[in-house]
């Protein structure tokens, strides 16, 4: 009877440590957190690295995520959509860039607020963009010594 209960303890513990595990990546990857967001949009010439998922920060700070990107046609740039949580402001005259987390880390969507007294509504779109930075061409450019 002993090996029965000890088998019912260990089980016990491996399910608490799942629930812990999955509570903790629910936590992590954002999913349930039921806040209140409205939508921007930017278009970028290079969206290397950023998809679907993937950060908005201010100042450092999450606010917000990617959930839409799609190649427009008739400019071929890449048109984005973001999710911002409802209590960020960003000023209307703010800019919007692809940013790295060092050398080897992913990419994120950087806001670089503005000074504006007026702050962007949801579905609005932001023009001032500056895409990805490719590590390699950078690379390149400098071995070849080009001043490009």
């Amino acid at each position: 009877m002993s090996q029965n209960t000890t088998e019912v303890l260990v089980g016990g513990v491996v399910l608490a440590a799942a629930v812990a595990f999955g509570a903790y990546a629910s936590q992590v990857a954002g999913v349930g957190a039921g806040g209140q967001t409205y939508d921007l949009s930017a278009s970028f010439r290079s969206l290397e690295g950023v998809n679907v998922g993937t950060d908005v920060r201010l100042a450092g700070v999450k606010i917000g995520t990617v959930t839409d990107v799609a190649l427009n046609s008739e400019t071929f740039r890449a048109d984005t959509t973001f999710a911002v949580e409802q209590g960020v402001a960003i000023p209307d005259d703010s800019a919007v860039v692809i940013s790295s987390e060092g050398l080897l880390g992913g990419n994120f969507v950087e806001v670089m607020p503005g000074g504006s007294p007026y702050n962007l509504e949801a579905g609005d779109e932001i023009t001032d963009t500056q895409g990805a930075v490719s590590l390699i061409s950078l690379l390149v450019k400098f071995v070849s010594g080009s001043g490009d």
